[in-house]
């Protein structure tokens, strides 16, 4: 069964309009004792790229996913996005989904907007949880080799070639399972054309590193020993900035939130259900 196909296994998938926007979303019922839980995928990823998450998840947490627009089933947008725009039009599509506070997940790119929305609706995020991810604009980058591979949309056109440079863009071992990562690849093909280049202008100029003081969710940090792509480097700044944070570094690559899960959503759900 391929990532779409349990995507949509037990879960409502459906397209909504918010402001104007059709947003693809998707929602694993869950209990309603708890949380539920928002997902905000990295750079030019549809949801489907969560699926194994949720096949580790606690089942009693709720989860919501949508693709950002332009990405995957949610069309472009009529205007280029900003992190404090695209928030304020994720705050609406909680208010369209009916959800008053969630709690959020953000990775890579999706950490950014993680950032922004708990800044920007602070009373509607109870916890922060950013995996690899970064500050913005003033981080610490990309080894080089990575962040040319970054730049190119061609590793989302072409599955063979992402396959072949996995290891060297993310670090760690993402070629040890072959199965999450040829999924993977297919979650990261971007629907839309110009999509991809919206994600990146977003966060020309962006940064939190001003506002990190600010932060007040119970805020879990999780970093790669080996992503090449966020170096740990800006996990441990995280650690300095946000008051109520707390580091969990573990071994292996950018790509470890997907290919290798255990470990780390053990830590997750010990986060997420801490009293």
């Amino acid at each position: 069964m391929d990532s779409q196909a349990r995507a949509e296994r037990g879960a409502d998938v459906q397209t909504i309009t918010v402001k104007g926007q059709r947003l693809r979303v998707t929602i694993r019922p869950g209990n309603s004792a708890c949380t539920p839980l928002l997902l905000m995928n990295g750079l030019g990823t549809r949801f489907e790229v969560f699926q194994p998450l949720l096949d580790e998840l606690d089942p009693a947490i709720e989860v919501i996913r949508f693709d950002v627009p332009g990405i995957g089933g949610s069309p472009m947008p009529a205007l280029p996005y900003r992190p404090a725009s695209l928030a304020w039009l994720v705050a609406s599509m909680l208010d369209t989904l009916g959800y008053k506070q969630v709690d959020v997940l953000g990775v890579s790119w999706g950490g950014w907007l993680a950032q922004q929305f708990a800044f920007q609706y602070s009373i509607r995020c109870r916890r922060l949880i950013l995996v690899s991810t970064g500050p913005g604009a003033l981080m610490v980058p990309a080894y080089p080799n990575a962040l040319v591979s970054m730049l190119t949309p061609w590793r989302f056109m072409d599955p063979s070639y992402m396959e072949k440079i996995a290891p060297a863009l993310y670090g760690g071992n993402p070629q040890s399972k072959p199965e999450r990562l040829r999924e993977l690849v297919h979650s990261m093909q971007a629907s839309w054309p110009g999509g991809y280049l919206y994600q990146l202008f977003a966060g020309v100029g962006w940064t939190s590193l001003p506002w990190l003081w600010l932060l007040r969710q119970p805020t879990l940090i999780l970093a790669g020993d080996d992503d090449r792509m966020v170096p740990p480097a800006n996990a441990k700044i995280f650690q300095c900035l946000i008051p109520r944070s707390e580091l969990y570094i573990y071994h292996g690559g950018h790509l470890d939130i997907v290919t290798n899960l255990q470990e780390i959503m053990h830590v997750v759900e010990q986060f997420l259900f801490r009293y």
